[in-house]
């Protein structure tokens, strides 16, 4: 951007010197020499006077350009500090699954780039629903270090190891075949079992595959590991296997085929029900709108979203369940008061889907009398953008009929701020990641200051995810960050009629709530997060 500036400061210091040469020359052929002296001299005057003022002035245009890259640089360097401490898992310090998720993409590019293979490594705790049991969930939570600090002792400089669920871990081994991968992990078990000082065996069972010999997409590796993982969970348990294509096949068909039946009865009997959280103008208290949530009902067979959202992806029917959510949420806020915003939560895959249409949903709001001008597309940054310019397409298209849309959990995605430089948001969501480390760390602290400040300058309005404590509520609202959410605020409702929350008595009060809350009311596709 620096460079065009100049060129274009250049060029307009050039053509006034131009100009000027060229009136010079026409003026001095019929004059005297003095006269022409004279002329000259109060040309070169002029000239003179030109130039500076454009040097003052590409002087004046280029500072403010320069301090914008300055802080977008900034900006990127605190993110990606920020960023790494989200996707560390703090119990155990291995990835999270936010950090596998993305380290598994990788690798799979890798590999069809370079042809490198990799081998994949679920382990599952035998005994932590015991341990917990007998003897606390303090007395797990140390099972869990002490795998994780087996698991990073054992491992090779280039393998990459995630605590990927409650007793779950997975290993990604790089130029490693399922022979390679079962040594390693039969190795990793002999230590586990091996009694030690102060710490008691840990009995696991494991699953492998390996890209390119049994696997080459993402869900077909996954989905292999897991199926031999199942396998030995059934057959003796404290045992490894790799995938079988005929033992393990059949019984992971039957368990896709059940999950896909399971996801098509709750898209065709709208087994999902809407709740909404409160948006809260943080300067006022006043509710200046609500996200619409999905939950499944308890006919669907899903404990909870994450679940439910995790088989749909499974089974490639994300979209179907996007849509029927979409439609649940929009249906449920009729009773809304008309000032206030509705958001709705739509993933990319949804919008560049081929069926998705802007009219489609103009005709869903029409249909419950909703005006597209309070509603709010939120679009996550938590999944892979595949084709960025249909995105921008439909987008655009939801603009052009009046939507607003959010770049929802920013901060925690792949993308980091991809999103953020290639389209056009009027509202930048903060990921309640962000929000909880702000507090304990400067580096995400100066990220929200960022974002904000940034924010500002495209003429987009910031809303805080997570408010879960009232020193998070301080800090949001001391940093400028104009309207917030979270379990602290409000929790979600079945009916959207709440109008304004005292925020003076929140703070005054001191009250510290829990982290998740009750399982039902997490937010759409967040991981269920405990003490193990």
């Amino acid at each position: 951007m620096r460079l065009r500036l100049r060129l274009a400061l250049l060029t307009m210091a050039i053509v006034p010197m131009a100009i000027s040469m060229a009136l010079i020359n026409a003026l001095l052929r019929p004059m005297e020499d003095g006269k022409a002296l004279y002329v000259l001299g109060v040309m070169v005057a002029l000239t003179l006077l030109l130039i500076a003022l454009t040097v003052w002035m590409s002087r004046q245009v280029l500072r403010p350009a320069e301090e914008l890259d300055r802080s977008r640089a900034d900006l990127r360097k605190m993110y990606e500090i920020a960023r790494a401490d989200s996707l560390r898992d703090g119990l155990t310090g291995l990835g999270n699954h936010r950090a596998f998720q993305e380290e598994l993409d990788r690798e799979l590019e890798w590999y069809q780039r370079y042809k490198v293979p990799v081998a994949l490594l679920l382990i599952d705790l035998d005994d932590l629903k015991l341990v917990n049991d007998s003897s606390g969930h303090a007395a797990g939570d140390e099972m869990l270090r002490e795998m994780g600090s087996l698991i990073a002792e054992s491992g090779r400089y280039a393998d990459r190891a995630f605590r990927i669920g409650g007793d779950e871990f997975a290993i990604l081994m790089p130029h490693t075949d399922a022979d390679g991968a079962l040594h390693i992990a039969r190795r990793l078990q002999e230590r586990a079992l091996q009694p030690r000082p102060g710490a008691r065996a840990i009995p696991f069972s494991g699953g492998v595959s390996a890209c390119p010999m049994l696997a080459t997409t993402r869900s077909q590796l996954y989905a292999q590991a897991d199926a031999a993982l199942y396998w030995c969970k059934r057959h003796g348990r404290a045992s490894i296997d790799v995938f079988h294509p005929v033992r393990d096949r059949a019984a992971n068909q039957e368990a896709s085929n059940e999950l896909s039946a399971a996801i098509a009865r709750v898209v065709t009997d709208r087994l999902v029900r809407p709740v909404y959280q409160p948006i809260v103008d943080l300067a006022t208290g006043e509710v200046i709108g609500f996200e619409g949530l999905s939950r499944p009902t308890a006919e669907s067979g899903f404990a909870d979203p994450g679940s439910m959202f995790t088989a749909a992806e499974a089974v490639g029917r994300t979209v179907e369940l996007d849509l029927a959510c979409l439609h649940a949420v929009v249906a449920g806020a009729r009773q809304m008061p008309v000032e206030q915003m509705l958001t709705v939560n739509i993933s990319p895959r949804t919008v560049e889907a081929p069926h998705f249409s802007a009219d489609a949903l103009m005709a869903l709001l029409a249909r419950y009398s909703i005006a597209p001008e309070r509603v709010v597309v939120e679009l996550t940054e938590r999944e892979k953008v595949e084709d960025v310019n249909r995105l921008q397409v439909n987008l655009g298209a939801l603009q052009r009929f009046g939507l607003r849309i959010a770049a929802d959990d920013v901060g925690a995605g792949n993308a980091g701020l991809r999103l953020l430089s290639q389209m056009r948001f009027d509202i930048v969501k903060i990921d309640l990641s962000l929000v909880q480390d702000g507090t304990e760390r400067d580096t995400s602290r100066a990220v929200l200051r960022s974002l904000r400040e940034l924010a500002g300058r495209w003429h987009a309005s910031v809303i805080a995810e997570g408010i879960e404590t009232v020193s998070q509520l301080r800090m949001v609202r001391e940093l400028g960050i104009g309207a917030g959410q979270g379990y602290l605020l409000a929790r979600p409702m079945t009916a959207p009629n709440m109008l304004s929350v005292d925020l003076a008595a929140i703070e005054a009060g001191g009250l510290v709530l829990s982290r998740t809350g009750p399982l039902g009311e997490r937010p759409l596709n967040a991981p269920a997060v405990g003490p193990n």
